[in-house]
């Protein structure tokens, strides 16, 4: 997606836990075109979490025919985006010549590098008729050594994804590796992206990484005395073992990885290198990004 503005962090309620709970974030939803979207990265509080600089948890909506998701082509660079789906889908198009459907299960990886350009819209016949959309959006810090690397496109279908139970929970692991598997999805840092099921009264050991929170997308979880409501974000320190509780059914998402250095960010770019994204902001307004193939009529301005 892009971001409507060009200040990114958002002002979220925010409180201090206690022993492993680092930090607990509660959004403050935004509704964008008949569609909530809650945002839980970057915070003034906390800006990352391991590599993951950007999480955004759109929906669930319910769209009439004629309406939806109509993302207009707009630039990324030094990033990656993530785009995982519970329910509905979204058509993908780049300035590399992409055209992908992503559908619920399915891990959708824009590697930015030194820019590309894409676009989030939707196809004529799921436009046509009432429809539902439900998911998450996540962006990656690329390592300094990869940020000017060539701009790539990665799709890995639903059935690519390991799926296992631990403990009797459900689990998928999208992107590194958790609990004796290790996910194909390409990382560059050390990138942990879990997700799982529990129902009230199941527990689930939290994965250890330098860094690491986990988001409660639906339900609540107790984690050492500490209660994580519905749509809350909490930050744990690395080391000591995590014992998450479901007290009602829920589905959460773990990220976490290696700590990275500070990143800037302004409207859709980040960068170690506030340079460069001065540049970007210079390069998008001279229209020098390349066009998406079969999407170049629109686009998206700089925000001033």
């Amino acid at each position: 997606m892009s971001i409507e503005t060009k200040v990114v962090e958002q002002e979220c309620d925010c409180s201090v836990g206690c022993d492993a709970v680092e930090l607990i974030i509660q959004p403050r939803d935004k509704y964008l075109g008949g569609f909530s979207v809650r945002r839980l990265l970057p915070t003034v509080e906390r800006k990352m979490v391991g590599p993951w600089i950007f999480f955004d948890h759109m929906g669930p909506a319910t769209f009439p025919a004629g309406a939806g998701i109509n993302v207009k082509p707009h630039p990324h660079i030094n990033l990656a985006t993530v785009t995982y789906l519970f329910e509905g889908e979204i058509l993908h198009r780049d300035s590399l010549g992409s055209l992908q459907v992503i559908r619920p299960g399915d891990i959708n990886l824009m590697v930015a590098g030194r820019g590309i350009v894409h676009s989030e819209r939707e196809r004529p016949e799921v436009n046509a008729v009432p429809h539902n959309l439900h998911g998450l959006q996540l962006w990656l810090a690329l390592p300094e050594g990869d940020e000017e690397s060539d701009p790539a496109f990665y799709h890995y279908p639903s059935a690519e994804i390991p799926s296992l139970t631990v403990e009797g929970v459900p689990v998928r692991v999208m992107m590194g590796s958790a609990y004796g598997v290790t996910s194909p999805v390409k990382t560059f840092a050390n990138t942990l992206y879990v997700e799982a099921h529990l129902q009230a009264g199941d527990t689930l050991v939290l994965p250890n990484t330098e860094e690491r929170a986990v988001y409660v997308a639906s339900g609540s979880l107790m984690a050492r005395g500490t209660v994580v409501p519905e749509h809350a974000m909490v930050v744990f320190s690395s080391g000591s073992e995590v014992v998450l509780e479901a007290v009602s059914e829920s589905r959460i998402g773990i990220i976490g990885g290696e700590k990275m250095a500070p990143r800037f960010i302004e409207w859709n770019f980040v960068s170690s290198r506030k340079k460069r994204i001065q540049e970007a902001k210079a390069d998008w307004k001279a229209r020098r990004f390349p066009s998406v193939p079969g999407d170049e009529a629109e686009f998206i301005p700089l925000p001033e």
